[in-house]
């Protein structure tokens, strides 16, 4: 008797206890759901695409088997660009390298449609393919990787292609001085994506970013961008940050304060891409490479900009572009984006992760890295370590690989 009544406490009191839990989760949901619906009201969007025309800007970008998103968006998206800004006040600079595709067609086209509307530009359509690349080792970006050979570093060789994007910006001398360089990406986007996305804190940034989807709800540049306190997103859905003013910021549709971005589409202050700064992207030095560290260059261009501390960079969450007509409707047909119920499960799968990971294990096993780098000599120097992950990247004939 004694032991029936001590099964039916027992099973009373976990009764109670998973009530009292089930409870306390619907409150703290509820207190979410009002905390997101108020976030959301807040948002103050402006009713139409912000008026940025007048501003001079300069187009560039690198493309590699892209002909699919060109003829079907990109291109075109281009010419609408010239078109708000006016001819006068744009300059295309685009660099394609050994595409097994029809790319080079693709972009010939975009040329002559560029001609016609009397744009300056730079078309290089570069027959060297990566196969032939890797007949040509060079001394810098070649490592002796575990494989037992000597091989191409992907980080370096990209960081090549954008400077090349990037040097008609110098050779125009003081004729034209732009306002803007706006990196693209083999994106599907449109001329209000890049209007919103160049007025971010009214222009007052060093760099202004998009979000970028290849497949919703997930965002895509994983190796480039960085919360504000330089750590790596901690889920791949909204909100996606561990840092609090990041992730308070994105819940509230603002302009996310964040170390480094890219994220398909980046617009950056042109000032220090002009001498005498002469901003470049790089990657890492090959002597670190060797430990078996890289960076993206998307991420160390924001290390070296000399405009990053004092006017910051910056995601726009109002910005987002797809990898694909499909990726760019599911992100842009919703009414409201994410919907509130994508909004209440990403808050908790963002707080349950944020409490069971830590970011201890990668940062000593980076700095142990840097440590063991520095001994090297007294020159070397790092200053982009928020950047850096346990990878080693090269190029191989058909892309790239992890070795």
């Amino acid at each position: 008797m004694i032991r029936n009544s001590l099964r039916r406490f027992s099973r009373s009191a976990r009764t109670r206890a998973f009530r009292a839990g089930l409870l306390l989760f619907a409150l703290l949901c509820t207190v979410d759901l009002i905390s997101l619906i108020s976030a959301r009201q807040n948002q103050n969007l402006p009713a139409k695409a912000p008026d940025v025309r007048g501003q001079k800007i300069f187009i560039a970008s690198i493309h590699w088997n892209n002909e699919p998103v060109l003829r079907s968006n990109w291109n075109q998206a281009v010419l609408g660009l010239v078109d708000y800004f006016g001819a006068e006040n744009v300059y295309v600079s685009v660099y394609e390298s050994g595409s097994w595709d029809d790319s080079k067609e693709a972009l010939r086209a975009l040329d002559n449609e560029l001609g016609r509307k009397g744009v300056r530009r730079t078309v290089k359509l570069d027959e060297t393919t990566h196969a032939d690349e890797l007949k040509q080792p060079a001394t810098d970006g070649w490592i002796q990787t575990p494989r037992g050979k000597k091989e191409l570093r992907r980080i370096p060789y990209l960081s090549k292609l954008r400077n090349v994007a990037l040097q008609p910006l110098n050779s125009l001398g003081n004729s034209t001085k732009f306002d803007k360089v706006l990196f693209l990406n083999d994106v599907v986007f449109t001329t209000e994506d890049v209007t919103t996305l160049i007025a971010t804190r009214d222009g007052d940034y060093s760099a202004a970013c998009s979000l970028d989807f290849a497949k919703s709800p997930r965002y895509y540049d994983t190796f480039a961008l960085r919360d504000s306190d330089g750590h790596e997103a901690v889920t791949s859905t909204f909100p996606y940050f561990r840092s609090k003013a990041s992730r308070n910021a994105i819940i509230s549709g603002h302009p996310v304060p964040v170390q480094s971005c890219w994220n398909g589409i980046v617009a950056f202050d042109a000032a220090p891409f002009y001498d005498p700064n002469h901003l470049q992207f790089r990657g890492v030095p090959d002597s670190l490479a060797l430990h078996h560290v890289e960076g993206s260059e998307c991420c160390l261009i924001h290390v070296d900009n000399p405009l990053t501390q004092s006017h910051g960079v910056w995601l726009n969450p109002n910005v987002r572009v797809g990898y694909s007509p499909e990726a760019y409707a599911a992100i842009k047909s919703a009414s409201a984006w994410p919907s509130m119920g994508q909004s209440l499960v990403g808050v908790w799968s963002n707080r349950f992760w944020r409490r069971t990971t830590s970011t201890k294990i990668k940062s000593l096993r980076i700095n142990g890295r840097l440590k063991s780098w520095t001994k090297g000599g007294a020159d070397r120097s790092e200053r982009g370590k928020f950047c850096l992950i346990n990878e080693m990247q090269v190029l191989i004939e058909n892309g790239w690989a992890h070795v």
